[in-house]
C-alpha cells in the first residue's frame, strides 16, 4: 500500500511538469508566430537547367568537365574535333586566294582596256576632222569608228568580269568565315555561372547536330517555389518582398522577391504541407533570390536544400527579427602561389585554340 505523501508528491511532479511543457510550447508558439500580414509555406531551392549542345554534328574531342564541377560564364567546357573543318578551310582559303589573283588580273586588263579605249577615240576624232577636209576618206573614218566601238564593247565586257571576279571573291570570304565560325563554334562554352548536373556524352563520341553533352544547373537564377491556398494568393502581390529560410541554417534568412504567381490552380504537389486538408487547390509563388545577392556564396549555393518562404501580405508588415538575420559575408579565398621549384600545372581547361 503506498503511502499518501508519495502519491501527492508523485501527482505534483507530473502537475508541474505538464505544466512546464505548456508554458514552452506556448512560449515557442509565440516566438516562433508571424504577423497578420506574413504567409509562410514549404519548398525547395530551385534553378534553371541550361544544356550545353553541339551546334554541328561531328566527334567530341575533349570534355574538361565533370559532374559537380562549378563553370564559370564563357569558360570551354567541351571541345568537338575540328580536323575535317580544317582542312575545308585551307581549300576555301586557297579559292579565296585564287579569285584574289584574278581579280588582279581583270583589274590588269580593265586598264589595258581603258588606254586602248582613249586611243581609238583619240583616232576617231582626228579620223573625223580629217574627213571633214576631205583629207581621208569615209572608209577609213567608219574604220576609226568601228574600232572605237569595238574598244568600247570590250571595256564593258572586261569590267562587268571584274565585278563577277570580286562577287567571286565575296563568296570565297563568306565561305572561309562561315567555317571559321564553325570551328569556333566547335568550343562548347557555358552561357552561365553554374554547377555541372549532368554529363551527357563522353570523348570520342558522335553526337548530331544539337546533341547535349553537359546540363548545367543557372546557379545565377536561383528561387523557390511555394504553395498557398487561394485565398492568401489573391493577396500576394508581384515583387512582393520575401524571405528564405533553408533547414540547414535555420538562423539565417534569404531576401527575394515574388517573381511568379501561377494564373492557375493546381492539386498540391506530395512534397508540400499545407495547413489543412482541405487545402486541395494551391497557387505555386515564385520567390527570387536577386543575383547579386547569389553571387557572393557562388561556391556555396545547392539546389534541391529543402526551407521555408515567407511572403508578406501587406508591405507596412515589418518583418520578425528572426527574418532579418542574413547570412554571414563568405571568407575570402587565398590565391595559392607554386612554389619556386615548382612548375605550375596547366589546367585541362587551357588547351590551344583551334585555327582561324
Amino acid at each position: 500500500m503506498k503511502r499518501p505523501w508519495l502519491q501527492r508528491l508523485l501527482a505534483l511532479v507530473v502537475i508541474g511538469g505538464g505544466a512546464a511543457g505548456y508554458w514552452s510550447w506556448r512560449e515557442y508558439q509565440r516566438r516562433n508566430m508571424l504577423p497578420e500580414g506574413i504567409v509562410s509555406g514549404n519548398g525547395r531551392i530551385e534553378s534553371v537547367q541550361v544544356d550545353v549542345a553541339a551546334k554541328y554534328a561531328g566527334r567530341i574531342s575533349r570534355i574538361f568537365a565533370r559532374e559537380g564541377d562549378l563553370v564559370q560564364s564563357g569558360q570551354v567546357v567541351a571541345r568537338m574535333d575540328t580536323e575535317e573543318m580544317e582542312a575545308e578551310l585551307a581549300k576555301s582559303e586557297a579559292k579565296f586566294a585564287e579569285a584574289e589573283e584574278t581579280e588582279n588580273q581583270v583589274k590588269a586588263e580593265v586598264v589595258q582596256r581603258e588606254s586602248e579605249l582613249r586611243y581609238q577615240t583619240q583616232e576617231y576624232e582626228r579620223n573625223k576632222s580629217l574627213f571633214a577636209r576631205r583629207v581621208i576618206s569615209r572608209e577609213e573614218m567608219e574604220q576609226s569608228q568601228t574600232k572605237r566601238d569595238v574598244a568600247t564593247a570590250t571595256l564593258d565586257s572586261v569590267r562587268a568580269k571584274l565585278k563577277t571576279s570580286q562577287r567571286s571573291i565575296e563568296a570565297a570570304a563568306a565561305e572561309v568565315k562561315r567555317i571559321q565560325t564553325q570551328i569556333a563554334d566547335s568550343s562548347l562554352t557555358s552561357p552561365v555561372v553554374g554547377r555541372v548536373l549532368y554529363r551527357l556524352a563522353e570523348e570520342r563520341e558522335v553526337l548530331g547536330a544539337g546533341g547535349k553533352v553537359l546540363t548545367l544547373i543557372n546557379l545565377g537564377d536561383v528561387y523557390m517555389e511555394i504553395f498557398l491556398p487561394s485565398r492568401l494568393a489573391s493577396r500576394v502581390d508581384m515583387g512582393a518582398d520575401a524571405r528564405i529560410v533553408l533547414d540547414a541554417a535555420p538562423e539565417y534568412a534569404a531576401q527575394a522577391k515574388v517573381s511568379f504567381i501561377s494564373p492557375e490552380a493546381q492539386f498540391t504537389p506530395k512534397q508540400v504541407e499545407t495547413q489543412s486538408e482541405r487545402d486541395k487547390l494551391m497557387f505555386r509563388i515564385k520567390l527570387q533570390v536577386p543575383q547579386d545577392l547569389i553571387l557572393p556564396y557562388i561556391e556555396k549555393v545547392k539546389t534541391g536544400v529543402r526551407g521555408v518562404g515567407y511572403v508578406k501580405l501587406d508591405a507596412a508588415t515589418p518583418w520578425p527579427e528572426k527574418l532579418e538575420r542574413r547570412f554571414p559575408a563568405p571568407e575570402p579565398k587565398e590565391a595559392a602561389t607554386p612554389k619556386a621549384e615548382e612548375s605550375p600545372t596547366p589546367k585541362a581547361e587551357e588547351s590551344p585554340t583551334p585555327k582561324a
